[in-house]
């Protein structure tokens, strides 16, 4: 890939079927999705290759943030890609930020390799997302994932 690839790789001491319900399933994304102090205050996910996606983020200062996309690949319990580059059907969306690939393969007795890794349209949003807690947010967002996928039997 170019230098326009972040990546975060983790073993999480939780099965993959826990981790795949909390990237699936909307009830469970909002749970973990936003690091804190942020929260994620909606999701509505059409899991299937051009399904829509709607997450809004909130700040601390209660200013909401709109994330819609479009998934491109979808396999059970294997991965997910998506982009903010389309917003419903094919509709193209204002300005085009990321394409991420999300993964998920087991790492042992009830734990998962998650892998991820975002692509952006840009050096400029790249360094951008990196500037900006890109490693601290996916780190954080992964324990609290956990939080969530250890609620989950």
């Amino acid at each position: 890939m170019s230098n326009r690839v972040l990546s975060f790789e983790k073993i999480l001491d939780v099965p993959r079927a826990a981790v795949w319900r909390c990237w699936t399933e909307p009830d469970l994304i909002v749970q973990w999705f936003t690091p804190k102090p942020w929260r994620t205050v909606s999701a509505e996910l059409d899991l299937r290759p051009g399904g829509s996606s709607l997450i809004v983020m909130r700040s601390p200062d209660g200013q909401d943030y709109p994330n819609a996309g479009v998934y491109l690949d979808v396999v059970a319990m294997e991965k997910l890609v998506f982009t903010d580059a389309f917003t419903s059907a094919w509709v193209p969306s204002g300005k085009a930020y990321m394409t991420a690939e999300v993964s998920f393969s087991d790492a042992g007795e009830g734990k998962t390799l998650y892998r991820a890794q975002v692509a952006h349209w840009s050096d400029e949003d790249c360094a951008s997302h990196a500037a900006r807690g890109f490693y601290e947010g996916w780190g954080k967002a992964a324990e609290q994932l956990v939080d969530v996928a250890r609620t989950l039997a």
